[in-house]
């Protein structure tokens, strides 16, 4: 069963900096497409940040441009978000996804990406 689990989302402060994990279980992320998205209540569900197959593409929402870092580690089959600079417009529900997809292409498309994990919150606040 192809699983995706998040972590590492909390309560920060405006400015402050978080580090979200997705690990996946059941198959091996450096074969996948892997984005970010993130839904506020009464939004939609946006793309964040992606990094492609091999690691060299990566993108990002400009909203979030200069401030967030995606990553990933294959010997731990996780892939990281770091989130630098939070704001409070950057609460939201934050989901790691992944397709299969050519081995340099990024793509944040939410309606593409075939497995999903639970979300983990992230609200910043003072």
């Amino acid at each position: 069963q192809l699983q995706l689990v998040e972590s590492g989302g909390g309560l920060v402060q405006p400015g402050g900096s978080l580090r979200l994990s997705c690990t996946a279980s059941g198959f091996t992320l450096a074969y996948y497409t892997i984005a970010w998205f993130r839904q506020a209540p009464g939004k939609e569900r946006e793309g964040v940040s992606c990094i492609s197959r091999s690691g060299i593409s990566t993108a990002y929402a400009d909203s979030v441009k200069g401030r967030f870092t995606i990553s990933g580690d294959n010997a731990k089959n996780t892939v990281y978000l770091q989130m630098n600079s939070l704001k409070p417009e950057d609460t939201a529900v934050y989901y790691c996804a992944a397709r299969t997809t050519a081995v340099h292409l990024c793509t944040m498309n939410p309606s593409t990406f075939s497995v999903w994990g639970q979300g983990t919150q992230v609200t910043v606040s003072s």
